[in-house]
């Protein structure tokens, strides 16, 4: 399946999730409101997805003279995949982990976070940077992105829509087939969960993808095994700060301190990665 029909399809499962909440939550009022948010959040989405994800995490874009080693390592791997060189943000967390966004290869953005650059030896970095190049030559970071952008939007709508249910839209509209309150406390459970599953089916097999795109881009797989290993570590020890729902774009899990983010992560188990890409390493030689 092509990205872009993977993307439509994402639109299309997250559109009739959010009219779902509607109508659970306020009858044919709900459905409406949530009709014209699904409608004005897939624009959104499909445009200005990047710009919002950047956002989130406050990333600052950088130029060559602020960071020349990383905007050089970032054109060079960009080179090896034959895409143009994308722009480069830095996140001002020390918290360490990366992210590619972007509609595609000419619009796309390589994230890194202040504390990977500290936490990581430059080969192992290197290694990382390979892996986000991995994903805009995989043309990953539009489904990636719109599924953060929505997963979080179906969040907001969900607790706007508990609030209305429970001060009395939902009580007006059940005659009319809404659910409720009892609609409105299924959406505390429902939304979340299912938000995360569909980023879960999605993210999970282009993240071993991205791992082997980058193992060939860089040339030096066990760099990008031994980086694993080591932001599997750290990161635990320092959480990111920031929404959740976009846990699907980073390199790991940043969320992995939870137990409930354990539970649904969006990412493979990081031995198996690792293990993939020693074995690739074997096989190469």
């Amino acid at each position: 399946m092509t990205s872009q029909i993977k993307t439509a399809f994402l639109l299309a499962l997250l559109t009739g999730l959010m009219l779902f909440l509607g109508l659970a939550a306020g009858g044919k009022i709900g459905l409406i409101i949530a009709l014209v948010l699904a409608l004005v959040m897939n624009f959104v989405s499909y445009w200005y997805s990047d710009k919002i994800v950047l956002s989130m995490y406050h990333a600052q874009e950088v130029t060559p003279t602020d960071a020349p080693w990383l905007n050089a390592t970032v054109a060079e791997l960009a080179a090896n995949a034959g895409i143009p060189m994308p722009r480069i943000c830095v996140i001002p967390q020390d918290s360490p982990n990366a992210f590619a966004t972007g509609r595609d290869p000419q619009n796309a953005v390589v994230a890194v976070t202040q504390g990977i650059m500290h936490a990581l030896s430059p080969e192992e970095l290197r290694g990382v940077l390979a892996h986000e190049i991995g994903h805009i030559a995989n043309r990953d970071i539009l489904i990636q992105s719109v599924a953060a952008v929505l997963g979080a939007a179906i969040m907001s709508i969900a607790h706007m829509l508990q609030w209305g249910a429970i001060f009395g839209m939902g009580r007006r509209d059940e005659e009319e087939g809404g659910g409720g309150v009892l609609g409105a406390l299924a959406l505390a459970i429902i939304a979340p969960l299912a938000a995360t599953l569909i980023q879960m089916a999605i993210s999970r097999s282009r993240e071993f993808l991205a791992d082997e795109s980058g193992a060939r881009i860089s040339g030096r797989p066990l760099d990008l095994a031994n980086a694993l290993g080591r932001l599997d570590v750290v990161s635990r020890q320092i959480p990111l700060e920031g929404n959740p729902v976009a846990e699907n774009l980073f390199i790991v899990n940043p969320f992995s301190g939870s137990s409930m983010a354990n539970l649904f992560s969006t990412h493979p188990p990081i031995s198996e990665r690792i293990a993939r890409l020693r074995e690739l390493a074997r096989q190469r030689g």
